[in-house]
């Protein structure tokens, strides 16, 4: 029985525990619905999650652990020769032993009791029903398989037969606790509560699992490269070396990556920042509720584009664009038709990363600067002052705080975008402040370490781990921030 078929029938007798538990309250109540301390619907749902919730939890416990459990029996069933080699050997033997378990349920009766026998052979066998095998295959593998086998499938049988015991074991005795004085609701809210607090620590447990895996890796890379060349380092060549070899050769500097970062997203928000925030205001303050309807929705459109697409819009548009007309602007000055800025830049991946960032300035400066209250703007215009001085003077001073937290937040952004620099700012690592030459940033070189056919065993993959925490500190440090901005400086009306 599946895993589906098994939450289909947990599901039915949930299903059957509401109505049966519904009755149940009905029927308590003598008629007189008055006498229930919660609503029949109370009742039936306090059932059918007593059917349901324990099953799903052993169900779940059940998957996560069988397969470790099976695969230790297994492995220990393996002979003491293989066992022997080491984990890496065994793991590997264990690994062809599950292909090979796999392949056997192909097989028929005849077929089966020949391999078993020794009279077929068992790389042929599997052959034919299309499962190849790297080699022929050792004798103990199909005993081991068989095993495997054996275990699953019995593992398999418990498992429906106890999940399906406790639903209707749960079913059963919470039917029997149904009375009039049953506090139904009280307890379903509970559950409820835990599953929404559940829930809330899903984006928290994941954040410190994804926290925890980068900080064990970049710990493994700071074992070999010291922190003080990594982070005041000037010279990024990684110097990759073969797979397995463990070398450390290379240098890893920081500060060439953290500056094309920094650069590329502060020329984006020079772009995005006015564009953006003037935006908002029209719309706010000036667009009529029709055109508000139709120019807000399209603006955000921007927002829903994938960033690979603003990558090719950078790389076959604006790239040529700024390095064409740089050779004309440049011939026209000095009679020589040579580009001074290159297709590939710092200009280029700014502009285009600013374009997408426009519509996270215009719809969070909107939505802040419409929550100004209306007596404000009543007030300002009432004394005298035109629409654009109660906007300067009014208006903005009010929603600033919230719009600086929104621009950080943009920031944020921007430093962690990957696909737009990749392909429009090029991949050379250097310290410069000349916008028309390329630059690169933290992601792409996170992307170029951990691309190809490389073992994490040496610093020249494990740095990708150390720029990784290095990235998130920064864009967590933005967001902190941008948060206590806003709680500082938020000022409250009434």
């Amino acid at each position: 029985m599946n895993t589906s078929l098994i939450l289909l029938i947990v599901l039915i007798v949930g299903l059957a525990a509401y109505f049966a538990g519904r009755a149940r309250a009905v029927a308590s109540s003598k008629g007189k619905l008055s006498v229930l301390h919660s609503l029949p619907g109370y009742h039936g749902v306090y059932v059918a999650i007593w059917a349901v919730l324990p099953a799903a939890v052993v169900l779940a416990v059940w998957l996560i652990a069988s397969p470790f459990v099976i695969e230790s029996a297994v492995r220990a069933s393996l002979p003491e020769t293989v066992r022997s080699q080491g984990g890496a050997t065994t793991q590997l033997m264990l690994g062809q032993v599950m292909s090979v378990a796999n392949g056997l349920k192909l097989l028929n009766a005849d077929e089966l009791a020949a391999v078993t026998s020794g009279s077929s052979n068992l790389r042929d066998a599997l052959a034919a029903k299309g499962v190849p095998m790297a080699n022929a295959g050792e004798a103990y593998m199909v005993a081991s398989a068989q095993e495997y086998n054996s275990l699953k499938d019995g593992s398999r049988w418990a498992m429906s037969a106890v999940v399906l015991i406790i639903a209707i074991a749960g079913a059963f005795f919470s039917i029997r606790g149904i009375s009039a004085s049953l506090r139904a609701r009280n307890r379903v809210e509970r559950v409820m509560l835990g599953a929404l607090l559940l829930a809330s620590s899903i984006a928290i447990l994941t954040t410190v699992g994804i926290v925890g895996s980068m900080l064990s890796e970049a710990i493994r890379f700071f074992q070999s490269v010291s922190p003080s060349a990594f982070f005041f380092g000037t010279v990024w060549d990684p110097r990759f070396s073969a797979a397995g070899s463990g070398g450390t050769e290379g240098q890893f500097g920081l500060l060439p990556l953290l500056a094309g970062t920094l650069y590329i997203a502060f020329v984006a928000m020079l772009f995005a920042v006015p564009v953006g925030l003037f935006a908002a205001i029209y719309m706010a303050e000036y667009a009529k509720p029709a055109v508000r309807g139709i120019a807000k929705p399209l603006l955000e459109i921007l927002a829903g584009i994938p960033t690979i697409v603003y990558g090719f819009f950078a790389l076959v548009t604006v790239g040529p664009f700024l390095r064409d007309m740089s050779a004309q602007l440049n011939g026209l000055v000095t009679g020589n038709y040579v580009n001074f800025i290159q297709a590939q830049s710092v200009l280029t991946a700014g502009l285009v990363m600013g374009i997408m960032l426009i519509p996270f300035v215009s719809s969070l400066s909107d939505d802040i600067i419409t929550q100004v209250p209306g007596s404000l703007r009543d007030g300002s215009l009432g004394l005298g002052a035109t629409r654009s001085e109660t906007i300067k003077r009014v208006i903005l001073p009010a929603a600033l705080p919230g719009i600086v937290g929104a621009l950080l937040l943009t920031a944020s952004r921007a430093v962690g975008e990957t696909m737009i620099v990749v392909l429009a700012a090029g991949v050379a690592a250097r310290m410069q402040l000349n916008p028309f030459e390329a630059m690169t940033t933290v992601t792409v070189k996170i992307v170029n370490q951990l691309t190809g056919d490389l073992e994490f065993n040496s610093p020249q993959t494990l740095v990708a781990f150390a720029l990784g925490i290095t990235l998130f500190a920064i864009t967590l440090c933005l967001n902190i921030y941008a948060l206590y901005i806003v709680r500082k400086y938020r000022e409250q009306y009434e």
